[in-house]
């Protein structure tokens, strides 16, 4: 089981609710992952650590679909076309915006937010948001760096348990 999944969950308060739960299996599960170039020493390796914790859960490598933008403004385009083909169960974004002297970056964090979370709804998809908004060069490094421990695993974990879930649900 992957870091902050829980291998078993009781019932809501002992009340004997039915629960959907998703499960970390990616076999069978088609997944594409839209990587902003910019910062690329940290992008990379958010894009290396989802691709191998999708590899470690049963995804296959034909299954899994990479695509490289310029920045993290340039993701969303990209996802809605992906969404919109519904050729996969679940996508994952990632980008890291460092932010600088201006508002530019929390522009930047808040509208593709707001975009992806759009496209996620209107295609009934998860769309797994790992645009990385952050202070510092040193947040970032923490939040990219470091195989199981990024932003990049988490996203890749949270794909495949909601693309679980989503399937349950029909």
């Amino acid at each position: 089981m992957g870091k902050g999944i829980s291998k078993t969950i009781e019932p809501i308060g002992g009340i004997g609710a039915n629960q959907i739960l998703g499960h970390l299996d990616a076999a069978g599960l088609r997944f594409g992952i839209v990587v902003a170039r910019f910062n690329d020493e940290l992008t990379d390796e958010l894009a290396r650590s989802a691709y191998q914790c999708l590899v470690q859960n049963g995804a296959k490598p034909e299954t899994i679909d990479v695509v490289r933008v310029p920045g993290a403004y340039e993701v969303p385009v990209i996802a809605e076309k992906m969404a919109a083909s519904k050729h996969y169960d679940a996508l994952i974004v990632l980008g890291v915006v460092v932010e600088g002297e201006t508002q530019h970056a929390q522009m930047i964090i808040d509208t593709t937010g707001q975009t992806v979370l759009d496209i996620s709804c209107r295609y009934q998809l998860p769309v797994i948001n790992e645009i990385v908004g952050v202070r510092n060069w040193a947040q970032a490094e923490a939040r990219c760096l470091g195989g199981e421990n990024t932003r990049g695993w988490y996203a890749a974990e949270a794909a495949v348990e909601t693309a679980r879930v989503n399937r349950k649900l029909g």
